[in-house]
């Protein structure tokens, strides 16, 4: 499977994620609120340009079936995994008139121009694969967290129960499901042009986690 082979080749990195303070502190419920609001509307801001990846699946998509899929897909993102966001921004006082007044952080902004400007140069093999590192690794950040720490932490746990949920990873298992359709009999040149993509992805959700524990602009 490419997906596994996309995996090796960036599980040094993802293994990273688990030690990150962010991550643990997160698991351990002792996460410093200001971070974790720094946070949250960061990856909000972070959240409306991963949709328009989604989006771009339905222009980019030659058959219906495909077209729904995607647009299911940024509904998904949309109007379930921003559920989560708008619980903590109820928690911790945000509004939506604050969110509209921050900008995204010079390494939220690379990012997401990053993935979408790979879409945009690419076709569905590109989306799928700049879309994996982001949904993958929060599927797995969630599953490790629940294992360690549970789900009952009386601040962080809803935030851990999304991610290791059921639903969410149907969306993950979708997401590689897509990767496979797509890059089933590809070439040895074109599967280290996508891996380039998925590491480069994941170095990004590194810096993310670094950034929202420093708070850095």
């Amino acid at each position: 499977m490419f997906s596994k082979e996309l995996y090796l080749s960036a599980k040094e990195i993802w293994d990273s994620y688990y030690e990150h303070p962010f991550v643990k502190e997160i698991g351990e419920n002792s996460l410093e609120k200001e971070r974790f609001k720094f946070y949250i509307i960061q990856d909000y801001l972070y959240l409306l340009e991963y949709a328009k990846l989604f989006a771009l699946g339905v222009i980019k998509s030659k058959n219906e079936s495909d077209m729904k899929k995607f647009a299911k897909l940024t509904d998904g993102i949309l109007n379930s995994e921003m559920g989560i966001h708008r619980v903590y921004m109820k928690k911790l006082g945000i509004t939506e008139e604050d969110i509209s007044k921050i900008k995204p952080t010079l390494d939220n902004v690379s990012y997401t121009s990053y993935m979408l400007s790979v879409s945009h140069c690419g076709d569905i093999k590109e989306i799928a694969v700049a879309a994996l590192s982001c949904m993958w690794s929060y599927k797995m950040i969630g599953d490790k967290l629940k294992k360690l720490y549970g789900t009952e932490q009386d601040f962080y746990g809803d935030w851990i129960k999304t991610y290791s949920s059921s639903t969410y990873e149907e969306l993950t298992n979708w997401n590689i499901e897509l990767v496979e359709k797509y890059c089933a009999n590809i070439s040895e040149e074109e599967k280290e042009h996508l891996k380039t993509i998925f590491i480069n992805c994941s170095i990004y959700e590194y810096k993310f986690w670094d950034m929202s524990y420093k708070g850095s602009h």
